[in-house]
């Protein structure tokens, strides 16, 4: 029977990329208070300081290495930084990333294909290559988190590249699992539905006169925290998924599963949100 200890980060070393805000911020903060210490790589100073001081303010652990992950030279010192101040590191998350910079397909080009590839997609192998050796050297395993988007699993209108760049890290997951597997380093991924952050600050966007829709739009019935990210990220980290890689968990309160159905004010579903005068949507049905 499993125990409280195997939720337990205690004397884990963590790196969170973009540890500084949203949901890397959730997870740096989570980890911390689970035990880890945690290396908040942000190229924001600020937001940096301000999570390592949030950390240190509640009696854990947490330093600031201000960096960028796009620049293998950057990555190599953030290795130095961890090394040289815990001599180890067991968990890699590979969190960072950019939404808002995705554009329509044919109004982009070469030039911003391989911007969102640097930040989607290159980091994540320019971080694991640095830091995976590390935890095979150390013989006792380890954990590889990648952070994509339920957009690698389903289409997303006006964003081809971005999701391509996620598609990318799911097959990069899986087989990198295949490979670290008999050095018993775990390699998951997680798929957040839309999330309210710092990028993303739904929660603002909406007017407040369409807000009474959003328990019809996601079963779950709300938008993603930053925090449903970091319960899924210390599940993947500690020994409660010894026997999980390769992975992905969709943390997306059910929207992938519900492929294009919505729930309507009657309490049935519909895959045609066009409410019809009995309260009934186009092609509904009553559950």
């Amino acid at each position: 029977m499993l125990d409280r200890s195997a939720a337990a980060l205690d004397g884990k070393v963590a790196i969170v990329t973009g540890g500084g805000g949203g949901i890397g911020r959730a997870i740096s903060e989570t980890f911390a208070a689970f035990g880890a210490r945690v290396v908040i790589a942000e190229i924001d100073e600020g937001r940096a300081k301000e999570t390592e001081a949030a950390i240190r303010e509640r009696g854990h652990e947490g330093r600031a290495c201000v960096v960028d992950v796009r620049e293998p030279d950057d990555v190599s010192r953030l290795r130095d930084a961890t090394l040289e101040a815990h001599g180890r590191v067991d968990v890699l998350v590979n969190n960072v990333g950019d939404f808002l910079h995705s554009a329509k397909f044919l109004r982009s080009g070469p030039a911003d294909w391989d911007a969102l590839h640097r930040i989607l997609f290159t980091h994540v192998m320019h971080c694991t290559h640095a830091l995976a050796p590390q935890m095979v050297e150390q013989g006792d395993g380890g954990s590889i988190i990648n952070v994509s988007t339920i957009e690698a699993f389903r289409g997303i209108p006006g964003a081809a590249v971005y999701s391509a760049y996620n598609c990318a890290i799911t097959g990069f997951t899986r087989s990198l699992a295949l490979e670290l597997g008999p050095e018993r380093i775990r390699v998951n991924a997680i798929a957040p539905e839309t999330t309210d952050t710092l990028q993303v600050p739904v929660g603002k966007w909406l007017p407040e006169e369409h807000r009474d829709r959003i328990p019809y739009w996601i079963p779950i019935g709300r938008f993603g925290k930053p925090d449903d990210m970091a319960g899924c990220a210390v599940f993947l980290a500690s020994d409660l998924s010894a026997w999980v890689t390769g992975t992905t968990l969709h943390c997306d309160g059910g929207a992938l599963a519900a492929g294009g159905f919505y729930r309507i004010p009657s309490g049935g579903w519909t895959n045609t949100p066009i409410v019809t005068g009995s309260g009934m949507g186009v092609g509904s049905a009553e559950v």
